[in-house]
C-alpha cells in the first residue's frame, strides 16, 4: 500500500505545484493576459512579464514588465531593434511595471524582447523573453552563431540583406564618442547594426571616433580625452555589443582634415599611444584605452587605427625604413605603442600591446587595371614608397620591426580603386578583376585577416557614398558587386 501512496502524491504533488506556479502568475500586481509556453518555468521570479494580446480588431499588443527595483536608463528591444519604454503608474508598493507597445511582425513570427538596465554606462541585460504573436511567452532559446566557411572578403557598412552565401565574412561599421545617443551614430542603433551583421555570421569590427570630422581627441586635451575612454568602456559594457570582434580606434588621423575641431592640436603619434595604451604617462595611471576596456572585456580586441597613406600633413620624429611623411608617422607611432607597452610591462601591468592594426590600403590602377594589387609601383621621389595597394607592404614591414607589435594580425579596413588626388570613384574607374587580385594577393600575406571594400550601403542617408556603394552600383560598381558575390562562392574558398 506504501508504494502506490508514495506515487500518489508525487503525481498529486506535481499537479499542485502547477497550479501553484500559475497562481503566482495570476495574482502578480499586473492587469493583462499571459499564456505561459508549454514547459516555461521561470527560474527566478522577477522581472515578470504580462502581455495584452491584439483584439482582433488591429489594436496594439502591449508588453508590461514588473521588477522590485526600479531600474534607471531602461531600453527595452524587440529582436535588437530599440523600443520606448514607460513608467507606469499605480503599481504595487515596492514593484515598478513599465509598459510598451509590440511593433507589428511582418511574418507573425516569434520575436525576443529584451529589458536592459543602466544604459548610460553600458546596457546590462535583465531579463529576456520568446514572445509568438498569440501573445504566448517562452524562453529565449538563443539562436546558435551561424559558422561558415572563413573568408578574409569584407564589407564597410555591409548591407542586411546581402547574401553572404554561408560564408562567415566581416563588417566594419562606425560610432562616434560625441553622438552616443543620436540616431545612427550613436550606441543603440550601432547595437542594432552589429545585432544584424552577427546574425549573418559575420565577424564585426567598430571604428571608434571622437566626433566628425575630429576621428580622436585632439592632443592634450584631458576632458576630451576622458570622454573618449568613458565612450569606450561604455561599449566594452554594453551586453549588446558583447559579440563585437574588435574595435578600431580612430581612422586616418594623421590627415589635417581628421583634425577639423582642433587642426592646432592633430592627433600626433605619441598622442596616439599615449590614449591607447598610456605612453609617456607614469605606469600606475589607467586612463587609456586599453586598461579601460580590457577592464570591462577581457575578450574584445583593440586595433589601431588606420594611418591615411600618401598624406603628408603630418611626419614622425622617427624615420622609417622609406622615408616617406605618412611611414615616418606610422613608425613613430609603432615605436611608441611598443614603448608604452613594455613600460607597463616593467612596471608588474599587464602586457598593454595591440591585438592588431587596420590599415588603408586604396588600389591606384592607373593602367595597371587588374593587375594593379599584385604590381610594385615604388616611387622614386617618395624613396621608394608604394603608391598603390601594396603599401599595405610598407604597412606590415612597420608593425613587424618592433617587439610587441611583431606578426600582429592586420585587417585591410578600407579598399577601393579610388585614390584622393585623382579623384576619380570606382564608379567610374574599376576594372573588372581588381577585387579578386586583391583577395589573391593578400592570401599570400598570413598576417592579413580581412578586406573590407569601402563600402557595401551607407545606412545614413548620405548620397555622397553612392560612387563607392556595391549596393547602388552605378557604372562600373556592377561589375564589382558581381565579382564580390561571385568570390563568396568561389571554390576553393578565398
Amino acid at each position: 500500500m506504501s508504494q502506490p501512496k508514495r506515487a500518489w502524491l508525487r503525481r498529486g504533488g506535481w499537479v499542485l505545484g502547477v497550479l501553484a506556479l500559475a497562481a503566482l502568475y495570476w495574482l502578480l500586481p499586473i492587469r493583462g493576459q499571459v499564456t505561459i509556453a508549454p514547459g516555461g518555468v521561470w527560474e527566478e521570479p522577477w522581472p515578470r512579464w504580462r502581455v495584452n494580446p491584439t483584439d482582433g480588431r488591429g489594436g496594439p499588443t502591449t508588453v508590461q514588465i514588473s521588477d522590485v527595483v526600479g531600474w534607471p536608463h531602461l531600453l527595452a528591444t524587440v529582436d535588437g531593434q530599440p523600443v520606448p519604454v514607460q513608467l507606469q503608474a499605480g503599481s504595487s508598493p515596492g514593484v515598478y511595471t513599465w509598459a510598451f507597445v509590440l511593433p507589428a511582425s511582418a511574418d507573425g513570427a516569434p520575436v525576443e524582447v529584451a529589458f536592459y538596465h543602466n544604459c548610460n554606462t553600458g546596457c546590462q541585460r535583465r531579463s529576456s523573453i520568446s514572445l509568438s504573436a498569440d501573445g504566448a511567452i517562452g524562453r529565449v532559446t538563443p539562436s546558435p552563431q551561424l559558422v561558415g566557411a572563413p573568408t578574409h572578403l569584407c564589407a564597410v557598412e555591409a548591407n542586411p540583406e546581402r547574401d553572404w552565401h554561408g560564408r562567415s565574412g566581416w563588417d566594419v561599421t562606425l560610432t562616434y564618442a560625441r553622438l552616443a545617443d543620436q540616431t545612427h551614430w550613436g550606441i543603440d542603433d550601432l547595437a542594432w547594426r552589429v545585432q544584424q551583421a552577427e546574425a549573418q555570421g559575420l565577424r564585426v569590427l567598430v571604428r571608434v571616433d571622437y566626433d566628425q570630422d575630429q576621428s580622436l581627441p585632439p592632443a592634450g586635451d584631458q576632458r576630451a580625452l576622458a570622454l573618449y575612454l568613458d565612450y569606450l568602456r561604455r561599449l566594452a559594457r554594453d551586453q549588446r555589443l558583447a559579440g563585437v570582434y574588435g574595435y578600431v580606434l580612430g581612422n586616418g588621423f594623421n590627415e589635417l582634415g581628421s583634425n577639423g575641431l582642433d587642426p592646432q592640436r592633430p592627433v600626433t603619434p605619441a598622442w596616439y599611444a599615449r590614449l591607447f595604451n598610456g605612453y609617456g604617462a607614469p605606469a600606475a595611471q589607467g586612463d587609456n584605452a586599453v586598461q579601460v576596456v580590457r577592464a570591462e572585456n577581457p575578450q574584445v580586441r583593440l586595433l589601431v587605427g588606420p594611418v591615411r597613406p600618401w598624406v603628408a600633413d603630418q611626419d614622425g620624429v622617427q624615420p622609417a625604413p622609406i622615408d616617406a611623411p605618412w611611414l615616418n608617422y606610422f613608425h613613430s607611432l609603432a615605436a611608441a605603442l611598443d614603448a608604452g607597452a613594455q613600460a607597463k610591462q616593467a612596471a608588474g601591468y599587464a602586457l598593454a600591446a595591440p591585438d592588431g592594426f587596420a590599415l588603408h590600403a586604396p588600389g591606384r590602377v592607373d593602367d595597371l587595371g587588374a593587375a594593379e594589387p599584385q604590381t610594385d609601383q615604388r616611387q622614386p621621389e617618395w624613396n621608394g614608397a608604394q603608391a598603390g595597394f601594396r603599401v599595405y607592404r610598407d604597412w606590415l614591414e612597420i608593425i613587424n620591426a618592433f617587439p610587441t607589435t611583431r606578426g600582429l594580425p592586420a585587417y585591410i579596413t578600407s579598399t577601393n580603386t579610388f585614390v584622393a588626388d585623382e579623384g576619380v570613384t570606382p564608379a567610374d574607374n574599376y576594372p573588372a578583376g581588381w577585387l579578386t587580385a586583391a583577395l589573391a594577393e593578400i592570401g599570400q600575406a598570413p598576417q592579413v585577416q580581412a578586406l573590407c571594400w569601402f563600402l557595401d550601403q551607407d545606412r545614413s542617408g548620405d548620397a555622397r557614398w553612392d560612387d563607392f556603394s556595391l549596393t547602388a552600383q552605378p557604372g562600373r560598381l556592377a561589375e564589382a558587386a558581381a565579382e564580390f558575390d561571385a568570390l563568396l562562392q568561389a571554390t576553393p574558398q578565398p
